[in-house]
């Protein structure tokens, strides 16, 4: 595997083997790497040449400070696991790399997508993930990105990206890689004491009765019912829950049966904080 930590040097690398016509997948992730990243760089490997995966924890996304210092970093492990699913390319470059002494976002236009759920509670977090993927889009340039859909709103809000920009890359979203217990796998797992842990599971139990209400009740009363369900959890504090419209995010009023739906949630475990979702079917 090789790697890379100026964008230069990268680039130069690639141009040599764009010109030889090799597709390149991209995997960009911020690194405390698990099953689910293997699974989405296991997928590039069968759809290009060589995959390129970025590990940088980008400072402009983060709200909260504390947030952006607890961050695990797990570099040599991550390494080892890249090897092991026969990474190609690793780029891990510092912040002043990629910002320069300039730390501060772009200002972006998703078509409101930014003002839902995650929006409502993150400031300025979507703007923070725009120009951070932008720009390593414009290092990279590879023919198609991988994104697992546990982040569904930020995948989207990518797509919308690319769209609105005219970048000629294809946006590939990916399955939740969950624990066997149903947890969403994610980096922040590993700070979950182990009390909380036992807990999260509890997350997707509670979307997947959601799911199976769905096809009978309203979505004002699902919401109800997974209200109270965390009211009376001793461990996790429901952030939010809503029912959106998948290509909107808007939280639906009334079924219609041309959509497609999705049930999202935050929840806190102490002060780690979980999000999942969940597709819903109209019966």
């Amino acid at each position: 595997m090789n790697v890379f930590k100026e964008k230069h040097a990268l680039k130069v690398y690639l141009s040599k083997l764009k010109a030889q016509n090799k597709t390149v997948g991209f995997v960009p992730t911020m690194g405390a790497l698990h099953e689910g990243h293997l699974s989405l760089i296991k997928k590039a490997k069968k759809k290009n040449d060589l995959v390129v995966v970025s590990i940088f924890v980008n400072p402009t996304q983060f709200d909260n400070p504390e947030d952006l210092i607890k961050y695990p970093k797990t570099l040599s492990n991550d390494i080892k696991l890249l090897e092991s699913v026969s990474c190609d390319v690793l780029f891990h470059p510092s912040v002043k790399e990629i910002y320069d002494q300039n730390i501060v976002s772009d200002k972006f236009d998703f078509d409101g997508l930014e003002h839902e759920m995650e929006g409502k509670f993150r400031d300025g977090h979507f703007n923070g993930v725009g120009t951070i993927v932008k720009t390593l889009f414009e290092i990279v340039e590879p023919d198609k990105a991988y994104f697992g859909q546990k982040d569904f709103q930020q995948l989207q809000i990518i797509k919308k990206m690319v769209k609105k920009n005219r970048i000629n890359i294809k946006i590939k979203g990916c399955k939740i890689f969950r624990e066997e217990d149903g947890l969403a796998m994610s980096s922040r797992n590993t700070r979950l004491t182990t009390e909380h842990r036992n807990a999260a599971p509890f997350i997707y139990k509670t979307l997947k009765k959601a799911r199976k209400k769905f096809g009978t009740e309203n979505a004002l009363n699902i919401t109800e019912w997974v209200e109270n369900q965390f009211k009376n959890h001793p461990l996790l504090t429901l952030e939010y829950f809503t029912i959106a419209e998948e290509k909107t995010l808007k939280t639906i009023k009334n079924k219609e049966s041309d959509k497609k739906y999705r049930a999202f949630i935050a929840v806190f475990a102490g002060d780690i904080r979980l999000i999942d979702n969940i597709r819903l079917k109209i019966n």
